[in-house]
């Protein structure tokens, strides 16, 4: 089979919902990380085959094609096809997959993968929030499902507080685990170790370029004044990802397309990994999933170097790193989205541009990345830093 390369890998910096993103249209975030991708590689825009493109919430500014409009609104040329797909949280990650699978098909040679997401613009939910109020319908759950299942609703909160208590993680424990989040990322910033992943955008107020969900200065104290999501529960907005506005995106090319446009890859493609399982406690997936791409890879868990397990909410990598036995240190080393933000669509590419560049910085070789997904799935990618 043929291989996969990533030529770089981008990302905006996150916006707090209602922050300094909130002025840009969505189309136009992503068209950003879109024009950095090609200024930044140097790749002839003209030669991308295809543009898949990863978003949630695909209502309002984020509906009608909206990875064409990225296109549309980017330097790239109207000959250059787009399409917009939704596996939820993982959405832009599978669309690393999707544009992998192309290139190594030989069908293609040249993809961009990208995801973007304004959660201030266009909230989450409101993609079917217009249907329910209009009375027509179900909603997304039909009742045979509901029967199936035994619930009315499919409910992430809920799910995240299932995976808490199976794995006997308190409340401590996770807002312990939060703060670490906010101290990795504000010691990230500090560094400067976000500087090279991260595409400037103009907005009304002047040049975005710091993650601006960042606590500097929190504390358990602060956290534990946080009252719970659910009653009689342990989640909280303190131990669980933010809101963000935000875009990302890599290009991925053939080994043909790095001789014809001598281009130097940063990553090869290792393993592309999706699984689903129980809906209910939903979140719990990337445990399996991870398993079994390191069995498809013919690694162990401890030949990789780093791992960006998305923080949806702290249980999550908690119960990950506990069922696994994975080294903690090498966890979501710059931080996660408790403190970067979750901006849905676009939190896959975003987290692969996090890990390729933490991966450089280390000088380590196999980084995997997983994201919990609603309806009880998960994807993993695993990569080596070339």
């Amino acid at each position: 089979m043929a291989e996969a390369y990533i030529v770089e890998s981008l990302r905006t910096a996150g916006g707090r919902r209602k922050g300094a993103l909130s002025s840009v249209h969505p189309a136009d975030l992503g068209a950003t990380v879109l024009d950095a991708l090609v200024a930044r590689t140097g790749v002839d825009p003209a030669a991308i085959e295809d543009v898949i493109v990863g978003c949630v919430t695909q209502a309002g500014e984020q509906a009608f094609a909206f990875g064409r409009n990225l296109v549309l609104a980017s330097s790239l040329p109207d000959s250059v096809p787009a399409v917009t797909i939704d596996r939820q949280c993982g959405s832009s990650q599978q669309a690393i997959q999707f544009a992998a699978q192309a290139v190594m098909s030989g069908t293609q040679d040249v993809v961009i993968a990208a995801g973007a997401e304004s959660m201030t613009r266009v909230p989450m939910g409101s993609n079917f929030a217009l249907h329910a109020q209009a009375g027509v319908g179900e909603g997304p759950w039909s009742r045979k499902i509901q029967d199936r299942y035994g619930v009315t609703e499919f409910s992430q909160f809920q799910g995240a507080q299932r995976v808490a208590d199976k794995y006997g993680l308190t409340r401590e424990q996770m807002d312990a685990f939060a703060l670490q989040s906010h101290q990795k990322a504000a010691a990230a910033i500090r560094a400067g170790a976000f500087k090279a992943e991260i595409v400037p955008v103009q907005t009304a107020e002047g040049l975005f370029d710091q993650d601006e969900g960042v606590r500097f200065d929190t504390s358990l104290e602060a956290m534990a004044g946080v009252k719970t999501i659910l009653e009689g529960g342990t989640i909280t907005a303190a131990n669980a990802s933010q809101m963000s506005d935000g875009a990302s995106g890599a290009l991925i090319v053939s080994e043909a397309a790095l001789k014809r446009f001598d281009l130097t890859p940063i990553a090869r493609i290792v393993n592309l990994t999706v699984t689903a399982g129980d809906p209910v406690i939903m979140l719990e997936e990337p445990i399996a999933a991870t398993r079994r791409a390191l069995e498809r890879a013919g690694l162990k868990l401890d030949d990789i170097d780093l791992f960006e397990v998305n923080e949806a909410f702290a249980s999550i990598p908690m119960a990950w790193l506990k069922a696994l036995g994975a080294d903690p240190a090498r966890l979501n080393v710059n931080g996660g989205a408790i403190a970067l933000g979750h901006p849905l669509g676009a939190s896959g590419a975003k987290l692969m541009a996090t890990l390729l560049h933490a991966l450089k910085a280390r000088g380590g070789r196999y980084g995997l990345q997983t994201m919990c997904e609603g309806g009880g799935l998960a994807n993993v990618t695993i990569v080596e830093r070339l």
